[in-house]
Protein backbone atom coordinates (compact mmCIF):
# COMPACT_ATOMS: atom_id res chain seq x y z
CA UNK A 1 0.00 0.00 0.00
CA UNK A 2 3.02 2.45 0.85
CA UNK A 3 4.63 1.85 -2.65
CA UNK A 4 1.45 2.03 -4.29
CA UNK A 5 0.68 5.59 -2.65
CA UNK A 6 3.97 6.72 -3.26
CA UNK A 7 3.79 6.86 0.39
CA UNK A 8 1.71 9.35 0.91
CA UNK A 9 3.12 12.06 -1.48
CA UNK A 10 0.48 11.22 -4.99
CA UNK A 11 -2.18 13.43 -5.58
CA UNK A 12 -5.26 12.36 -3.84
CA UNK A 13 -3.17 9.98 -1.49
CA UNK A 14 -1.54 12.42 0.63
CA UNK A 15 -3.66 10.65 3.80
CA UNK A 16 -3.11 7.27 4.57
CA UNK A 17 -5.88 4.99 6.75
CA UNK A 18 -5.85 1.64 8.10
CA UNK A 19 -8.93 -0.10 8.55
CA UNK A 20 -10.15 -3.26 11.04
CA UNK A 21 -13.15 -5.17 9.91
CA UNK A 22 -14.86 -8.38 11.09
CA UNK A 23 -13.15 -11.08 9.93
CA UNK A 24 -16.62 -12.71 8.83
CA UNK A 25 -17.77 -10.27 6.80
CA UNK A 26 -13.87 -10.10 5.38
CA UNK A 27 -14.38 -13.67 4.24
CA UNK A 28 -17.63 -13.12 3.10
CA UNK A 29 -16.37 -10.44 0.67
CA UNK A 30 -13.52 -13.08 -0.67
CA UNK A 31 -16.56 -15.90 -1.20
CA UNK A 32 -18.83 -13.30 -3.61
CA UNK A 33 -15.65 -11.65 -5.08
CA UNK A 34 -15.48 -11.85 -9.11
CA UNK A 35 -12.38 -10.81 -10.65
CA UNK A 36 -11.77 -8.21 -12.72
CA UNK A 37 -10.30 -9.83 -15.31
CA UNK A 38 -11.73 -13.28 -17.07
CA UNK A 39 -8.10 -14.80 -17.28
CA UNK A 40 -8.26 -14.24 -13.32
CA UNK A 41 -11.51 -15.83 -12.98
CA UNK A 42 -13.02 -19.11 -12.24
CA UNK A 43 -15.54 -18.54 -14.74
CA UNK A 44 -15.30 -21.20 -17.96
CA UNK A 45 -16.94 -17.99 -20.20
CA UNK A 46 -15.99 -14.34 -20.99
CA UNK A 47 -19.92 -14.36 -21.22
CA UNK A 48 -21.09 -15.73 -17.56
CA UNK A 49 -17.73 -13.61 -15.93
CA UNK A 50 -18.95 -10.80 -17.37
CA UNK A 51 -22.58 -11.22 -16.74
CA UNK A 52 -21.15 -12.02 -13.41
CA UNK A 53 -19.06 -8.84 -13.08
CA UNK A 54 -22.18 -6.51 -14.09
CA UNK A 55 -24.21 -7.63 -11.12
CA UNK A 56 -21.00 -8.81 -8.83
CA UNK A 57 -20.94 -5.63 -5.83
CA UNK A 58 -17.07 -7.11 -4.80
CA UNK A 59 -14.55 -6.77 -7.43
CA UNK A 60 -11.00 -8.44 -6.88
CA UNK A 61 -7.82 -7.57 -8.65
CA UNK A 62 -4.54 -8.87 -8.18
CA UNK A 63 -1.89 -6.62 -8.14
CA UNK A 64 1.96 -6.82 -8.22
CA UNK A 65 3.64 -6.45 -4.14
CA UNK A 66 6.37 -4.53 -3.61
CA UNK A 67 8.75 -3.79 -0.88
CA UNK A 68 9.37 -0.49 0.67
CA UNK A 69 11.99 0.82 -1.44
CA UNK A 70 10.02 -0.27 -4.75
CA UNK A 71 11.48 -3.54 -5.58
CA UNK A 72 8.40 -6.06 -7.21
CA UNK A 73 8.21 -9.16 -5.11
CA UNK A 74 6.78 -12.50 -6.23
CA UNK A 75 3.38 -12.46 -4.65
CA UNK A 76 0.56 -10.65 -5.79
CA UNK A 77 -1.71 -8.07 -2.97
CA UNK A 78 -5.39 -8.29 -3.13
CA UNK A 79 -7.58 -4.79 -3.77
CA UNK A 80 -11.17 -5.21 -3.77
CA UNK A 81 -13.75 -2.94 -5.23
CA UNK A 82 -17.14 -2.75 -3.56
CA UNK A 83 -20.22 -1.45 -4.50
CA UNK A 84 -24.02 -1.71 -3.53
CA UNK A 85 -24.87 -3.28 -0.35
CA UNK A 86 -21.30 -4.83 0.39
CA UNK A 87 -20.31 -1.09 0.45
CA UNK A 88 -23.11 -0.32 2.51
CA UNK A 89 -22.64 -3.02 5.18
CA UNK A 90 -18.43 -1.96 5.08
CA UNK A 91 -19.79 1.74 6.27
CA UNK A 92 -22.64 0.81 8.32
CA UNK A 93 -21.83 -2.20 10.19
CA UNK A 94 -18.67 -4.04 9.48
CA UNK A 95 -16.34 -1.30 9.95
CA UNK A 96 -14.49 -1.84 13.37
CA UNK A 97 -12.41 1.25 13.16
CA UNK A 98 -10.66 3.65 11.15
CA UNK A 99 -6.57 4.44 12.09
CA UNK A 100 -5.72 7.58 10.35
CA UNK A 101 -1.73 6.67 10.01
CA UNK A 102 -0.37 9.83 7.95
CA UNK A 103 1.85 11.09 10.31
CA UNK A 104 3.20 7.56 11.03
CA UNK A 105 3.80 7.19 7.27
CA UNK A 106 5.65 10.08 6.74
CA UNK A 107 8.07 9.73 9.47
CA UNK A 108 8.62 5.60 8.15
CA UNK A 109 9.04 7.64 4.79
CA UNK A 110 12.31 9.62 5.61
CA UNK A 111 13.68 6.20 6.50
CA UNK A 112 13.76 4.96 2.79
CA UNK A 113 17.18 5.88 2.55
CA UNK A 114 20.54 4.88 3.94
CA UNK A 115 21.48 5.07 6.67
CA UNK A 116 17.53 5.04 8.03
CA UNK A 117 16.57 1.91 6.54
CA UNK A 118 17.43 0.18 9.70
CA UNK A 119 15.06 2.24 11.49
CA UNK A 120 12.29 2.08 9.10
CA UNK A 121 9.15 0.24 11.11
CA UNK A 122 6.60 -1.79 8.61
CA UNK A 123 3.73 -3.69 10.06
CA UNK A 124 3.96 -7.31 11.17
CA UNK A 125 2.84 -9.47 7.84
CA UNK A 126 0.88 -12.48 8.30
CA UNK A 127 -0.55 -15.13 5.62
CA UNK A 128 -4.25 -15.24 5.58
CA UNK A 129 -6.17 -17.77 4.93
CA UNK A 130 -9.76 -17.42 4.77
CA UNK A 131 -11.59 -19.67 7.64
CA UNK A 132 -13.69 -21.77 4.84
CA UNK A 133 -11.22 -23.96 2.20
CA UNK A 134 -14.20 -23.16 -0.38
CA UNK A 135 -13.58 -19.48 -0.38
CA UNK A 136 -9.20 -20.04 -1.07
CA UNK A 137 -10.20 -22.32 -4.36
CA UNK A 138 -12.51 -19.60 -4.92
CA UNK A 139 -9.47 -17.05 -4.67
CA UNK A 140 -7.06 -19.85 -6.04
CA UNK A 141 -4.98 -19.76 -3.69
CA UNK A 142 -4.56 -23.67 -3.28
Amino acid sequence: MMYRSGWGTKSGQEIILGVRLHRRYFDSLLSRAVASSWTHSDYVTRDAWQAAIATSEVRLQWDPDHEPNGRALDRRAIQLGLRGAALAAFGKRELLEVIDMTDFVAVQRSHLVEPGLCQLMMPMERIYLPADSSIARHLKLD
